[in-house]
């Protein structure tokens, strides 16, 4: 159970990615996925892994209840179940109450919390979450960040944040440097400077 930011430049995210691929070995939940078919992968991503992105990607015709069951499509669980889950995983946000809202009716900081709980709804092991504040004001910001740090402990989500706002880098204990698609350092946070959650880990990048 970890929380990982990537911090950095534009072009991070592309370069995590093709880092990630250099290694010959992936493991997620003791699976090495490098060794999966493509159809196996595709149901690692359903079940295991929630994204978050920074422009929300709701369906704007759709209500906050109907956006967050859309990743249950896939599943074979019976519609009473879809919407259970879907109406706890609002709950986990601070939505509920507001199931029926469409995009429209809600402010940027709840379309993110819709966004977040549509990427719990599967109850995944590992949440990427690209940008996730860089849509928001600060304020907003701190609360999707805490809404991370408590998925974190106590529901045992891995979250990875990947972010350019170095504003961030108060939330960790661990900071690791991306510079030209390499990790050109790893170093500790000073005492009293990292975030209240000591499993949180940046990542930040350099000129891209």
């Amino acid at each position: 159970m970890r929380r990982a930011g990537f911090c950095g430049g534009s072009g991070l995210g592309r370069n995590l990615i093709r880092l990630g691929r250099r290694q010959r070995r992936q493991f997620l939940r003791g699976i090495d996925v490098a060794t999966l078919s493509p159809d196996e992968r595709a149901t690692i991503r359903n079940r295991e892994v929630g994204f978050v992105f920074q422009n929300f990607n709701l369906l704007s015709r759709t209500s906050a209840i109907e956006n967050v069951e859309l990743p249950l499509v896939y599943g074979d669980l019976p519609q009473r179940e879809q919407r259970r889950r879907a109406q706890e995983a609002l709950a986990a946000v601070g939505l509920g109450g507001r199931e029926d809202h469409h995009p429209n009716q809600l402010s940027g900081g709840q379309q993110q919390r819709v966004a977040i709980a549509r990427a719990l709804v599967n109850r995944p092991s590992l949440l990427l979450a690209d940008e996730p504040t860089g849509n928001l004001d600060t304020p907003t910001s701190m609360e999707i960040l805490d809404i991370f740090e408590r998925l974190n402990h106590e529901h045992a989500i891995t979250v990875v944040l990947v972010t350019h706002e170095e504003s961030i880098a108060r939330f960790a204990r661990r900071v690791i440097v991306f510079r030209d698609g390499q990790i050109v350092s790893d170093d500790a946070n000073a005492p009293g400077h990292a975030g209240r959650s000591p499993s949180i880990r940046l990542l930040r990048g350099g000129a891209q």
